[in-house]
């Protein structure tokens, strides 16, 4: 196998890749490169940070009543639907929210999952948003939510998905940064009937812009140090990726 990228500190460090906006399916194929070639040791663990055109993905414990609409109404939309090998249930992705995909060797999957929700956690309590994990109250609350008054609903900010092959993950987290919410109440996400979506832009005060770009890079470093690990930033080329050849043109959501 060729040498495609070494570490230059040894295994204390996390190659960081930001890819911009790939189309799902793509995506996949990437995900599997990499799970591949970080089996073998050509790579090291590696987070990649990306958005999704518009895509509902089903998770293996996905059932057919998630999608409520016949599948044109959501390709009249320009939603694109795809089946997946991730745990969980029903999601969308869109332009505007932050994907990323943890490539790495791990032995512990509920410890994987934890250590992702910690980081996102930290990074929206870096924006001044309050979050916490719900993982003890069962596997379809996991990801992350923000709290609200006695007597209210959380809601539902980041999800979390992964699956796991030979001792490597793929798939991984959503945040919703300043994405459009409208796509999550055409289906039932998470399988959970009454959740209330929401994003980083819906939660802050009106006066406060996101800034899209600098939450990436907090999700890196907060992603870093929840796994005790120096970040190195990568290229795709580090990783021996041609993005040239993907069709990097979002589809419109429309209502």
């Amino acid at each position: 196998m060729d040498e495609i990228y070494q570490p230059s500190n040894g295994c204390g460090e996390l190659a960081v890749c930001h890819l911009g906006t790939i189309p799902y399916r793509d995506a996949l194929a990437i995900q599997q490169d990499l799970r591949a070639r970080r089996q073998s040791g050509a790579i090291p663990d590696t987070l990649l940070l990306l958005e999704h055109p518009p895509v509902y993905t089903r998770g293996r414990r996905s059932g057919a009543q998630e999608l409520p609409f016949p599948e044109r109404f959501y390709s009249d939309r320009g939603i694109d639907i795809v089946d997946t090998d991730r745990g969980g249930r029903l999601t969308y992705h869109g332009p505007g929210q932050l994907v990323g995909y943890p490539i790495m060797a791990l032995t512990d999957i509920g410890r994987h999952l934890r250590t992702m929700e910690a980081a996102i956690v930290a990074a929206l309590a870096e924006e001044g948003l309050e979050a916490r994990s719900r993982c003890q109250e069962g596997p379809d609350y996991t990801g992350v939510w923000v709290p609200v008054a006695e007597g209210g609903q959380d809601r539902k900010i980041a999800s979390i998905g992964v699956h796991v092959s030979r001792g490597v993950s793929t798939h991984g987290f959503a945040v919703n940064v300043d994405n459009d919410l409208s796509p999550f109440t055409w289906v039932v996400p998470c399988g959970l009937p009454d959740v209330q979506m929401t994003s980083l832009s819906h939660e802050l005060p009106a006066d406060r812009a996101v800034d899209p770009d600098a939450f990436r890079e907090r999700i890196a470093r907060c992603f870093c140090d929840a796994h005790g690990r120096q970040m190195e930033i990568v290229t795709p080329a580090d990783l021996g990726l041609d993005t040239s050849a993907l069709s990097l043109t979002p589809t419109p959501v429309t209502a």
